[in-house]
Protein backbone atom coordinates (compact mmCIF):
# COMPACT_ATOMS: atom_id res chain seq x y z
CA UNK A 1 0.00 0.00 0.00
CA UNK A 2 2.85 2.34 0.91
CA UNK A 3 4.52 1.68 -2.45
CA UNK A 4 1.26 2.50 -4.25
CA UNK A 5 0.95 5.79 -2.35
CA UNK A 6 4.53 6.74 -3.21
CA UNK A 7 4.00 5.85 -6.86
CA UNK A 8 0.81 7.88 -6.91
CA UNK A 9 2.57 10.86 -5.36
CA UNK A 10 5.37 10.67 -7.92
CA UNK A 11 2.82 10.46 -10.76
CA UNK A 12 0.83 13.44 -9.48
CA UNK A 13 4.00 15.45 -8.93
CA UNK A 14 5.11 14.73 -12.49
CA UNK A 15 1.72 15.72 -13.88
CA UNK A 16 1.76 18.95 -11.85
CA UNK A 17 5.25 19.83 -13.06
CA UNK A 18 4.26 19.20 -16.64
CA UNK A 19 1.11 21.28 -16.23
CA UNK A 20 3.15 24.20 -14.95
CA UNK A 21 5.33 24.29 -18.06
CA UNK A 22 3.21 26.53 -20.27
CA UNK A 23 4.03 26.58 -23.96
CA UNK A 24 4.20 29.89 -25.80
CA UNK A 25 4.83 30.59 -29.48
CA UNK A 26 5.95 33.68 -31.39
CA UNK A 27 6.26 34.01 -35.14
CA UNK A 28 7.80 36.98 -36.87
CA UNK A 29 7.39 37.92 -40.53
CA UNK A 30 10.05 40.34 -41.77
CA UNK A 31 9.12 41.56 -45.20
CA UNK A 32 10.81 40.85 -48.51
CA UNK A 33 14.27 39.38 -47.78
CA UNK A 34 15.58 36.67 -50.13
CA UNK A 35 17.72 33.87 -48.74
CA UNK A 36 20.92 34.92 -50.55
CA UNK A 37 20.84 38.32 -48.83
CA UNK A 38 20.05 37.12 -45.30
CA UNK A 39 22.88 34.60 -45.59
CA UNK A 40 25.58 37.13 -46.43
CA UNK A 41 24.79 39.88 -43.94
CA UNK A 42 25.79 40.31 -40.30
CA UNK A 43 22.86 39.12 -38.19
CA UNK A 44 24.07 38.10 -34.71
CA UNK A 45 20.60 37.79 -33.21
CA UNK A 46 19.17 35.59 -35.92
CA UNK A 47 22.35 33.51 -35.73
CA UNK A 48 21.93 33.16 -31.97
CA UNK A 49 18.39 31.88 -32.40
CA UNK A 50 19.46 29.51 -35.17
CA UNK A 51 22.21 28.17 -32.94
CA UNK A 52 19.56 27.17 -30.41
CA UNK A 53 17.46 25.53 -33.12
CA UNK A 54 18.24 25.82 -36.80
CA UNK A 55 18.26 27.71 -40.10
CA UNK A 56 16.82 26.44 -43.36
CA UNK A 57 16.37 27.78 -46.85
CA UNK A 58 12.70 27.73 -47.64
CA UNK A 59 10.28 28.76 -50.37
CA UNK A 60 7.02 30.52 -51.09
CA UNK A 61 4.88 30.49 -54.22
CA UNK A 62 3.32 27.03 -54.12
CA UNK A 63 4.16 24.70 -56.98
CA UNK A 64 5.18 26.39 -60.22
CA UNK A 65 2.78 25.99 -63.16
CA UNK A 66 0.38 24.02 -61.01
CA UNK A 67 -2.99 24.49 -59.33
CA UNK A 68 -1.22 25.75 -56.19
CA UNK A 69 1.04 28.35 -57.82
CA UNK A 70 0.88 31.30 -55.46
CA UNK A 71 1.87 34.94 -56.11
CA UNK A 72 5.01 35.98 -54.23
CA UNK A 73 3.20 38.95 -52.70
CA UNK A 74 3.16 39.98 -49.06
CA UNK A 75 -0.39 39.34 -47.80
CA UNK A 76 -0.53 36.16 -49.88
CA UNK A 77 2.54 34.85 -48.09
CA UNK A 78 1.24 35.87 -44.67
CA UNK A 79 -1.96 33.92 -45.23
CA UNK A 80 -0.08 30.88 -46.48
CA UNK A 81 1.72 30.87 -43.15
CA UNK A 82 -1.41 31.54 -41.10
CA UNK A 83 -3.47 28.79 -42.72
CA UNK A 84 -0.82 26.28 -43.80
CA UNK A 85 -2.34 26.32 -47.30
CA UNK A 86 -1.54 27.77 -50.71
CA UNK A 87 -3.59 30.38 -52.51
CA UNK A 88 -5.87 27.90 -54.30
CA UNK A 89 -7.39 27.30 -50.88
CA UNK A 90 -7.03 30.45 -48.75
CA UNK A 91 -7.95 32.73 -51.71
CA UNK A 92 -5.86 35.77 -50.79
CA UNK A 93 -4.38 36.72 -54.17
CA UNK A 94 -3.02 40.18 -53.40
CA UNK A 95 -2.51 42.88 -50.81
CA UNK A 96 -6.07 44.10 -51.23
CA UNK A 97 -7.22 40.91 -49.45
CA UNK A 98 -10.54 40.92 -51.29
CA UNK A 99 -12.13 37.62 -50.28
CA UNK A 100 -10.21 35.35 -47.88
CA UNK A 101 -11.72 31.89 -47.62
CA UNK A 102 -12.15 31.64 -43.88
CA UNK A 103 -13.13 27.96 -44.15
CA UNK A 104 -9.37 27.39 -44.06
CA UNK A 105 -8.66 28.28 -40.45
CA UNK A 106 -5.69 30.32 -39.29
CA UNK A 107 -3.44 29.15 -36.47
CA UNK A 108 -5.20 31.75 -34.31
CA UNK A 109 -8.57 30.14 -34.84
CA UNK A 110 -7.25 26.62 -34.30
CA UNK A 111 -5.85 27.75 -30.95
CA UNK A 112 -8.96 29.64 -29.83
CA UNK A 113 -11.38 26.90 -30.86
CA UNK A 114 -9.52 24.30 -28.77
CA UNK A 115 -8.33 26.56 -25.97
CA UNK A 116 -10.76 29.51 -25.65
CA UNK A 117 -9.00 30.87 -22.57
CA UNK A 118 -5.55 31.03 -24.14
CA UNK A 119 -4.40 34.49 -25.14
CA UNK A 120 -3.22 35.82 -28.49
CA UNK A 121 -1.41 38.95 -29.60
CA UNK A 122 -0.70 40.78 -32.85
CA UNK A 123 1.88 43.53 -33.30
CA UNK A 124 1.91 44.67 -36.88
CA UNK A 125 2.62 47.62 -39.14
CA UNK A 126 -0.44 46.58 -41.18
CA UNK A 127 -3.89 46.80 -39.64
CA UNK A 128 -5.22 44.35 -42.24
CA UNK A 129 -3.22 41.49 -40.79
CA UNK A 130 -5.51 41.40 -37.78
CA UNK A 131 -8.77 42.71 -39.24
CA UNK A 132 -8.78 40.91 -42.59
CA UNK A 133 -6.41 37.94 -42.47
CA UNK A 134 -7.14 36.74 -38.95
CA UNK A 135 -10.60 38.22 -39.48
CA UNK A 136 -11.12 39.62 -36.01
CA UNK A 137 -14.75 39.80 -34.89
CA UNK A 138 -16.10 38.57 -38.21
CA UNK A 139 -18.95 36.04 -38.21
CA UNK A 140 -17.05 34.01 -40.85
CA UNK A 141 -14.25 33.41 -38.31
CA UNK A 142 -16.49 32.70 -35.35
CA UNK A 143 -15.98 36.30 -34.16
CA UNK A 144 -12.44 35.49 -33.10
CA UNK A 145 -10.76 38.20 -31.01
CA UNK A 146 -7.13 38.88 -30.10
CA UNK A 147 -6.31 39.71 -26.51
CA UNK A 148 -3.50 42.20 -27.18
CA UNK A 149 -2.61 44.17 -30.26
CA UNK A 150 -0.88 47.22 -31.60
CA UNK A 151 -1.33 47.96 -35.28
CA UNK A 152 -2.72 50.49 -37.72
CA UNK A 153 0.03 53.00 -37.02
CA UNK A 154 0.53 53.41 -40.77
CA UNK A 155 -2.78 55.31 -40.66
CA UNK A 156 -1.54 57.69 -37.95
CA UNK A 157 -0.13 60.57 -40.00
CA UNK A 158 0.07 62.90 -37.01
CA UNK A 159 2.55 60.89 -34.95
CA UNK A 160 4.07 59.23 -37.99
CA UNK A 161 3.94 61.74 -40.87
CA UNK A 162 4.60 59.94 -44.13
CA UNK A 163 7.98 60.53 -45.72
CA UNK A 164 9.33 59.65 -49.14
CA UNK A 165 12.26 57.79 -47.60
CA UNK A 166 9.86 55.59 -45.54
CA UNK A 167 11.44 56.73 -42.30
CA UNK A 168 7.98 56.65 -40.75
CA UNK A 169 7.78 52.91 -41.41
CA UNK A 170 11.12 52.44 -39.69
CA UNK A 171 9.80 54.34 -36.66
CA UNK A 172 6.60 52.27 -36.68
CA UNK A 173 8.59 49.04 -36.79
CA UNK A 174 10.58 50.27 -33.79
CA UNK A 175 7.37 51.03 -31.89
CA UNK A 176 5.88 47.65 -32.85
CA UNK A 177 9.02 45.84 -31.70
CA UNK A 178 9.12 47.60 -28.34
CA UNK A 179 5.42 46.93 -27.74
CA UNK A 180 5.76 43.26 -28.71
CA UNK A 181 8.84 42.76 -26.52
CA UNK A 182 7.10 44.40 -23.55
CA UNK A 183 4.00 42.29 -24.10
CA UNK A 184 6.06 39.11 -24.20
CA UNK A 185 7.67 40.10 -20.88
CA UNK A 186 4.44 41.09 -19.11
CA UNK A 187 1.41 39.57 -20.90
CA UNK A 188 3.10 36.43 -22.24
CA UNK A 189 0.37 35.61 -24.73
CA UNK A 190 0.23 31.98 -25.80
CA UNK A 191 0.52 32.94 -29.49
CA UNK A 192 2.06 36.17 -30.76
CA UNK A 193 2.47 37.44 -34.34
CA UNK A 194 4.95 40.24 -35.04
CA UNK A 195 5.14 41.80 -38.50
CA UNK A 196 7.86 44.28 -39.61
CA UNK A 197 7.72 46.11 -42.95
CA UNK A 198 10.69 48.47 -43.36
CA UNK A 199 12.99 45.97 -45.09
CA UNK A 200 10.54 45.59 -47.97
CA UNK A 201 10.21 49.35 -48.36
CA UNK A 202 13.97 49.68 -48.72
CA UNK A 203 14.01 46.82 -51.18
CA UNK A 204 11.37 48.46 -53.36
CA UNK A 205 13.12 51.84 -53.29
CA UNK A 206 16.75 50.81 -53.63
CA UNK A 207 16.89 47.11 -54.58
CA UNK A 208 20.08 45.29 -53.66
CA UNK A 209 21.80 48.19 -51.96
CA UNK A 210 23.45 49.45 -48.78
CA UNK A 211 20.09 50.92 -47.74
CA UNK A 212 18.39 47.53 -48.05
CA UNK A 213 21.19 45.79 -46.17
CA UNK A 214 21.15 48.40 -43.41
CA UNK A 215 17.41 47.87 -42.95
CA UNK A 216 17.98 44.13 -42.56
CA UNK A 217 20.66 44.70 -39.93
CA UNK A 218 18.24 46.98 -38.07
CA UNK A 219 15.65 44.23 -38.27
CA UNK A 220 18.11 41.80 -36.70
CA UNK A 221 18.45 44.15 -33.72
CA UNK A 222 14.67 44.30 -33.43
CA UNK A 223 14.41 40.53 -33.46
CA UNK A 224 17.12 40.55 -30.80
CA UNK A 225 14.85 42.55 -28.49
CA UNK A 226 12.08 40.00 -28.95
CA UNK A 227 14.55 37.17 -28.29
CA UNK A 228 15.75 38.86 -25.09
CA UNK A 229 12.15 39.12 -23.90
CA UNK A 230 11.60 35.43 -24.60
CA UNK A 231 14.79 34.50 -22.75
CA UNK A 232 13.61 36.60 -19.80
CA UNK A 233 10.35 34.62 -19.64
CA UNK A 234 12.16 31.30 -19.95
CA UNK A 235 14.55 32.19 -17.15
CA UNK A 236 12.02 33.60 -14.70
CA UNK A 237 8.86 31.59 -15.38
CA UNK A 238 8.04 27.96 -15.97
CA UNK A 239 7.44 28.45 -19.68
CA UNK A 240 8.67 26.82 -22.85
CA UNK A 241 8.92 29.27 -25.76
CA UNK A 242 9.37 28.72 -29.49
CA UNK A 243 10.02 31.43 -32.07
CA UNK A 244 9.91 31.21 -35.86
CA UNK A 245 11.25 34.06 -38.00
CA UNK A 246 10.70 34.04 -41.74
CA UNK A 247 9.98 36.27 -44.72
CA UNK A 248 7.02 36.42 -47.08
CA UNK A 249 8.83 36.56 -50.43
CA UNK A 250 12.19 37.14 -52.09
CA UNK A 251 13.04 39.73 -54.74
CA UNK A 252 13.64 39.82 -58.47
CA UNK A 253 17.11 38.85 -59.65
CA UNK A 254 17.65 41.80 -61.98
CA UNK A 255 17.34 44.72 -59.55
CA UNK A 256 16.09 43.40 -56.22
CA UNK A 257 13.29 45.97 -56.30
CA UNK A 258 10.35 43.85 -57.39
CA UNK A 259 8.58 40.62 -56.50
CA UNK A 260 5.36 38.80 -57.23
CA UNK A 261 6.54 36.40 -59.93
CA UNK A 262 7.86 32.86 -59.90
CA UNK A 263 11.59 33.35 -60.43
CA UNK A 264 13.85 31.32 -58.16
CA UNK A 265 14.92 34.42 -56.23
CA UNK A 266 11.37 35.66 -55.70
CA UNK A 267 10.44 32.21 -54.35
CA UNK A 268 13.60 31.82 -52.25
CA UNK A 269 13.06 32.45 -48.52
CA UNK A 270 14.33 31.15 -45.19
CA UNK A 271 13.30 30.10 -41.69
CA UNK A 272 15.12 30.69 -38.40
CA UNK A 273 13.87 29.01 -35.24
CA UNK A 274 14.95 27.98 -31.76
CA UNK A 275 12.72 24.90 -32.01
CA UNK A 276 14.10 21.66 -30.65
CA UNK A 277 13.48 18.27 -32.19
CA UNK A 278 13.70 19.61 -35.74
CA UNK A 279 13.19 16.73 -38.13
CA UNK A 280 14.98 15.69 -41.36
CA UNK A 281 12.41 17.57 -43.43
CA UNK A 282 13.72 20.82 -41.95
CA UNK A 283 17.40 19.95 -42.26
CA UNK A 284 17.58 17.91 -45.47
CA UNK A 285 14.81 19.31 -47.66
CA UNK A 286 13.52 22.79 -48.51
CA UNK A 287 10.44 23.53 -46.40
CA UNK A 288 7.69 25.91 -47.44
CA UNK A 289 6.09 28.80 -45.60
CA UNK A 290 3.01 26.58 -45.19
CA UNK A 291 5.02 24.27 -42.91
CA UNK A 292 5.31 26.82 -40.09
CA UNK A 293 1.63 26.66 -39.09
CA UNK A 294 1.53 22.90 -38.39
CA UNK A 295 4.88 23.22 -36.59
CA UNK A 296 3.45 25.82 -34.21
CA UNK A 297 0.26 23.79 -33.83
CA UNK A 298 2.30 20.75 -32.83
CA UNK A 299 4.25 22.76 -30.25
CA UNK A 300 1.08 24.25 -28.74
CA UNK A 301 -0.57 20.80 -28.55
CA UNK A 302 -3.32 21.79 -30.96
CA UNK A 303 -5.27 18.81 -32.25
CA UNK A 304 -6.39 19.41 -35.81
CA UNK A 305 -9.46 17.40 -36.70
CA UNK A 306 -8.98 14.89 -39.49
CA UNK A 307 -11.24 16.60 -42.02
CA UNK A 308 -9.25 19.82 -41.58
CA UNK A 309 -5.92 18.04 -41.47
CA UNK A 310 -6.67 16.60 -44.92
CA UNK A 311 -6.72 20.17 -46.29
CA UNK A 312 -3.47 21.47 -44.80
CA UNK A 313 -0.61 21.66 -47.31
CA UNK A 314 2.13 22.10 -44.71
CA UNK A 315 4.08 19.45 -42.81
CA UNK A 316 5.44 19.95 -39.30
CA UNK A 317 9.14 20.76 -39.09
CA UNK A 318 9.42 19.18 -35.65
CA UNK A 319 8.82 15.65 -34.43
CA UNK A 320 8.30 12.56 -36.50
CA UNK A 321 7.30 12.78 -40.14
CA UNK A 322 6.53 9.86 -42.41
CA UNK A 323 6.96 11.42 -45.84
CA UNK A 324 7.09 14.68 -47.77
CA UNK A 325 7.07 16.04 -51.34
CA UNK A 326 4.00 14.32 -52.86
CA UNK A 327 3.36 14.36 -56.59
CA UNK A 328 0.32 13.27 -58.57
CA UNK A 329 -0.01 12.89 -62.31
CA UNK A 330 -2.87 11.62 -64.46
CA UNK A 331 -2.57 9.38 -67.49
CA UNK A 332 -5.00 7.03 -69.21
CA UNK A 333 -7.52 6.87 -66.37
CA UNK A 334 -4.92 6.41 -63.63
CA UNK A 335 -3.33 8.71 -61.05
CA UNK A 336 0.32 8.03 -60.32
CA UNK A 337 1.28 9.11 -56.79
CA UNK A 338 4.79 9.50 -55.42
CA UNK A 339 6.31 10.73 -52.15
CA UNK A 340 9.65 10.88 -50.36
CA UNK A 341 9.68 8.61 -47.31
CA UNK A 342 11.52 9.82 -44.20
CA UNK A 343 10.24 7.32 -41.63
CA UNK A 344 9.44 4.26 -43.73
CA UNK A 345 7.48 2.40 -41.08
CA UNK A 346 3.76 1.79 -41.41
CA UNK A 347 1.07 2.02 -44.03
CA UNK A 348 0.00 4.85 -46.32
CA UNK A 349 -3.75 5.04 -46.70
CA UNK A 350 -4.82 6.62 -49.98
CA UNK A 351 -8.06 8.59 -49.81
CA UNK A 352 -9.90 9.98 -52.81
CA UNK A 353 -12.64 12.57 -53.28
CA UNK A 354 -14.12 14.03 -56.45
CA UNK A 355 -15.66 17.02 -54.67
CA UNK A 356 -14.37 20.20 -53.05
CA UNK A 357 -17.23 21.00 -50.71
CA UNK A 358 -14.73 22.02 -48.04
CA UNK A 359 -14.16 25.41 -49.66
CA UNK A 360 -17.84 26.22 -49.05
CA UNK A 361 -17.78 25.14 -45.42
CA UNK A 362 -19.00 21.59 -45.95
CA UNK A 363 -17.12 18.32 -45.70
CA UNK A 364 -16.04 16.09 -48.57
CA UNK A 365 -16.70 12.38 -48.67
CA UNK A 366 -13.43 10.51 -49.06
CA UNK A 367 -13.16 6.95 -50.31
CA UNK A 368 -10.34 4.75 -49.06
CA UNK A 369 -9.00 3.35 -52.33
CA UNK A 370 -5.73 1.73 -51.34
CA UNK A 371 -3.22 0.85 -48.63
CA UNK A 372 0.47 0.58 -49.41
CA UNK A 373 3.67 0.64 -47.33
CA UNK A 374 5.08 4.12 -46.73
CA UNK A 375 8.40 2.69 -47.92
CA UNK A 376 6.95 2.02 -51.39
CA UNK A 377 7.07 5.77 -52.14
CA UNK A 378 4.62 5.40 -55.03
CA UNK A 379 1.37 3.82 -56.08
CA UNK A 380 -1.09 3.83 -58.98
CA UNK A 381 -4.80 4.55 -58.56
CA UNK A 382 -7.33 3.55 -61.18
CA UNK A 383 -9.91 6.34 -61.40
CA UNK A 384 -11.39 5.39 -64.75
CA UNK A 385 -14.73 4.53 -63.11
CA UNK A 386 -15.15 8.10 -61.84
CA UNK A 387 -16.82 10.60 -64.16
CA UNK A 388 -14.85 13.57 -62.85
CA UNK A 389 -12.30 16.10 -64.00
CA UNK A 390 -11.26 16.89 -60.42
CA UNK A 391 -9.73 14.69 -57.73
CA UNK A 392 -8.50 15.37 -54.22
CA UNK A 393 -6.00 12.77 -53.07
CA UNK A 394 -4.83 12.43 -49.48
CA UNK A 395 -1.98 10.19 -48.33
CA UNK A 396 -2.59 9.44 -44.65
CA UNK A 397 0.43 8.01 -42.84
CA UNK A 398 1.39 7.30 -39.22
CA UNK A 399 2.99 10.70 -38.59
CA UNK A 400 1.52 13.11 -41.16
CA UNK A 401 -0.77 13.52 -44.12
CA UNK A 402 0.00 14.79 -47.62
CA UNK A 403 -2.49 16.00 -50.19
CA UNK A 404 -2.63 16.70 -53.90
CA UNK A 405 -5.21 17.89 -56.37
CA UNK A 406 -5.56 16.53 -59.88
CA UNK A 407 -7.31 19.02 -62.14
CA UNK A 408 -8.05 17.82 -65.65
CA UNK A 409 -9.07 19.85 -68.66
CA UNK A 410 -12.74 19.36 -69.31
CA UNK A 411 -13.63 17.82 -72.62
CA UNK A 412 -16.04 19.71 -74.84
Amino acid sequence: MKKLLIAGFIYLSTVCCLAQTAKKAVFVIVDGIPADVIEKLNKPNLDSIAKAGGYARAYVGGEKKSYSQTPTISAVGYNSLLTGTWVNKHNVWGNDIKAPNYNYWTIFRFLKEQYPKKKTAVFSTWLDNRTKLIGEDLPQTGNIMTNYHLDGLELDTINYPHTKDSKHINLIDEKITDAAAQSIRTDAADLTWVYLEYTDDMGHKFGDSPQFYSAIEQMDKQVGRLWQAIQYRQKNFKEDWVIYITTDHGRDAATGKGHGGQSDRERSTWVVTNARNLNPYFSQFKPGIVDIMPSIASFLNITILRERLFEIDGVSLVGKVSAVQPTASFNDGKIALTWKAIDKKGQAKIWLSTTNYFETGKMDNYLLVKKVPVSAENTLIDVSQFNSSFFKVVIEMPHNTLNRWVVLEKKN
